[in-house]
């Protein structure tokens, strides 16, 4: 097998499994910016992205619905001209501190010289 098929394959792989693992940080990155409906999380995950990751409407009703049960977002329904209230999905308190807490432990280690060095080797 040619190396850069085989590397493309294993990249691959790997993005794969590190996008699935990835959906909460998006969807909570992009509730931390501001309270949005469905499509607006949608388009904040693969703008600030910057395509890197997608992600399909069931994926995210799913893990919105998982996190309402746990206190750590909510939603408010607005009237819109046409069709049913939208909701709109929020980071509770509860929520924000976890976001916080988890950006502390392992996103700002990204942030350290000896980290960024590596990384641009």
């Amino acid at each position: 097998m040619d190396k850069n098929i085989m590397i493309d394959e294993l990249l691959n792989a790997w993005e794969e499994t590190y996008k699935k693992g990835q959906l909460t940080f998006w969807v909570f990155l992009a509730l931390q910016e501001s309270n949005k409906c469905m499509e607006e999380i949608k388009e904040f995950v693969e703008k600030a992205s910057e395509g890197t990751m997608t992600c399909e409407e069931q994926s995210l009703y799913r893990n919105l619905r998982k996190f309402q049960n746990l206190d750590i977002v909510a939603y408010d329904s607005r009237k819109v001209s046409k069709g049913p209230d939208r909701k709109y999905y929020y980071l509770t308190p509860t929520g924000k501190e976890l976001f916080k807490r988890f950006v502390e432990r392992n996103i700002m280690i990204f942030t350290k010289e000896s980290i960024i060095n590596l990384l641009t080797q």
